[in-house]
């Protein structure tokens, strides 16, 4: 049986896919380096949970690093592949632009170009609700403009999306792009939003809150990511009969097996809300810092899933509380 390739196993995301994808009797080839990002321990943590699984093979390596890509490719000729890695976190972008351009950009570029010389049943790749930028026209739907990204990390995921569509259409590489919507839950990231307010309470250290909490957000639990995910995989796009370049449909192609769906919760939570549900599960109340909206911030989110759940019967099911919870417990139990 081949294997599924799944970049940024030693992610929040993509650890959780490849566990999932092992659970289910699959192989999986895992592509990470481990950078130092963040916490590597925590990354070597994640992966600690399966990289003993006879049937998970891992790659340390760069994307950005072609002959390693190429190996891979070569060398374990995956079926599928799921494309998760990337430079995470909008802020930091400010500080090293290069290594956005260096993982996000030129790192897709060699998986497509793998999928290309090594032909591949299925590409699904993660690209993210940033896209949206300055678009206020809410619930984001995926046939919406996404020309105006308000950071360089949303560019690159815009640019992966328009990479995918012309390998898909040059060399008939069915490709499907996810955009996820702020995915939190155990195992996260040490610098999103929940992960440092639950250290900060519980250290009797302010939070800094953006925006003074009024923001909102399509908060998406990562079993519900990971559902989407898997779902997907199995459905390959089809060229969209229904296509017209008259009046063109950004979400999918007349001219490529290429689709473009958004996986989130359809309920939008303010960022006030979610520090309360914080605060009841930690027995704590936070000392809040009231900051304005930084720059390249939106003031919300909201996700239209409509097209996910024809295509996959998807519904994302844990709400806020239930999902805070888990990872309350999950930290208590880490550190």
């Amino acid at each position: 049986m081949q294997p599924i390739l799944v970049t940024g196993t030693a992610g929040f995301i993509g650890s959780h896919v490849a566990l999932r994808l092992l659970k289910d009797g699959h192989r999986v080839v895992g592509f990470d380096d481990l950078n130092d990002y963040y916490d590597v321990s925590l990354k070597k943590a994640r992966l600690s949970r399966f990289e003993n699984h006879p049937a998970y093979t891992h790659i340390t390596a760069s994307l950005a690093d072609r002959e390693s890509v190429e190996d891979c490719f070569a060398t374990h000729r995956p079926a599928r592949v799921i494309h998760l890695a990337a430079q995470a976190g909008v802020r930091y972008a400010a500080e090293n632009p290069h290594v956005y351009i260096s993982s996000n950009v030129t790192g897709t570029l060699h998986i497509l170009e793998g999928c290309r010389h090594y032909p591949v049943e299925h590409l699904v790749f993660a690209s993210t609700s940033s896209v949206y930028g300055a678009n206020t026209n809410m619930p984001f739907n995926e046939g919406d403009s996404t020309e105006h990204p308000l950071t360089l990390y949303a560019a690159t995921k815009k640019a992966n999306e328009l990479m995918a569509h012309s390998y898909s259409h040059l060399y008939d590489i069915p490709s499907t792009g996810l955009r996820f919507f702020t995915v939190y839950g155990p195992w996260g990231r040490p610098d999103m939003a929940l992960f440092l307010f639950t250290k900060a309470i519980l250290a009797g250290e302010p939070i800094r809150v953006f925006n003074h909490g009024k923001h909102r957000r399509s908060f998406t639990y990562i079993d519900d990511i990971v559902e989407g995910v898997i779902r997907v995989l199995e459905r390959p796009p089809r060229i969209d009969p229904d296509w017209s370049s008259q009046a063109p449909n950004a979400a999918t192609s007349g001219v490529a097996r290429y689709r473009i769906y958004n996986v989130g919760n359809e309920t939008s939570v303010e960022l006030l809300r979610y520090i309360e549900v914080l605060e009841e599960c930690l027995g704590r109340k936070a000392e809040m810092t009231m900051l304005p909206m930084q720059p390249g911030d939106v003031p919300g989110t909201e996700s239209d899933v409509t097209s996910l759940a024809k295509a996959i019967d998807y519904k994302p099911r844990v709400d806020v509380e239930e999902g805070v919870a888990n990872f309350v417990k999950w930290y208590r139990g880490y550190y």
